[in-house]
């Protein structure tokens, strides 16, 4: 099993939400941390609230203009190798397929998954070398099921799941563990922070977001699922009987999604 004790984990997207959860519970649980995000303020402001802020180190980075492989340099510099990299980092979207413009799906594709793909491939021959590394990536239950409005994420959560997927057939025989974590809605500021069809901020907190799980529940189901060596898991029953549906009725599901209300 995977424990987090001394680890050295990076957390991506960690100045909130679920990242922000991630770096609490982590800490907690005596992890050496190095968190990234945009904002150096509220990474520090994390730390800040962690167990031990002495074994918490902040790497800003803008995940959309970087240099992968001297990230991770930067990274490994604070306390050794990254034992495991936790890719949270995401944007979603709120628009029409017909409204939207050719860049917002670049912009999330670019965030969502070239960054984490990036990442990967960064760390990925120290973790070859010691035979031993986690990655852990946080998907959607959207990379499971396409849903109105989220055209572009959608296809970015599914484009991690297929990637990820493939490439734990490959370094299985490596020792390099993959989990795929595919939460549903969760209490966060991914709606509000969601962009839209011209890539302005979306400002609003859905109803279905607003009646989410709490982040600190969530990070416990996915510290549960990294120490168990998961390799996928839903969070949310509700969510789970949706895929479930999709899975074996898949022409209920399609009524069903087509009749959602767009939120």
């Amino acid at each position: 099993m995977t424990k987090l004790a001394d680890k050295v984990v990076w957390i991506t997207g960690a100045s909130s939400g679920i990242g922000e959860a991630l770096a609490v519970l982590s800490s907690q649980l005596g992890a050496k941390l190095v968190l990234t995000a945009r904002r150096e303020a509220e990474l520090q402001r994390v730390r800040a609230a962690c167990a031990d802020p002495q074994r918490v180190a902040v790497l800003p980075l803008d995940l959309t203009e970087f240099d992968a492989v001297a990230a991770a340099a930067q990274a490994a510099a604070f306390f050794g190798p990254i034992d495991i990299l936790v890719n949270n980092a995401g944007i979603s979207q709120r628009s029409l397929l017909k409204d939207t413009e050719m860049a917002v799906y670049r912009r999330i594709m670019e965030l969502d998954f070239f960054a984490t793909v990036a990442l990967t491939k960064a760390l990925l021959p120290t973790m070859l070398a010691r035979k031993s590394g986690h990655l852990v990536v946080i998907s959607s239950v959207i990379g499971k099921f396409g849903a109105p409005l989220r055209t572009g994420y959608a296809a970015a959560k599914h484009a991690l799941q297929g990637f990820y997927d493939a490439a734990r057939a490959e370094v299985w025989r490596d020792g390099i563990k993959i989990t795929l974590v595919c939460p549903g809605y969760i209490r966060t500021q991914v709606s509000v922070n969601a962009i839209t069809a011209d890539g302005g901020k979306h400002g609003k907190m859905d109803a279905g977001q607003n009646k989410g799980m709490a982040p600190m529940q969530c990070a416990g189901a996915i510290v549960r699922a990294i120490e168990a060596e998961r390799e996928e898991v839903l969070i949310g029953w509700q969510e789970a009987v949706f895929v479930k549906i999709k899975q074996y009725a898949p022409r209920l599901f399609s009524a069903m999604i087509k009749r959602s209300a767009a939120s």
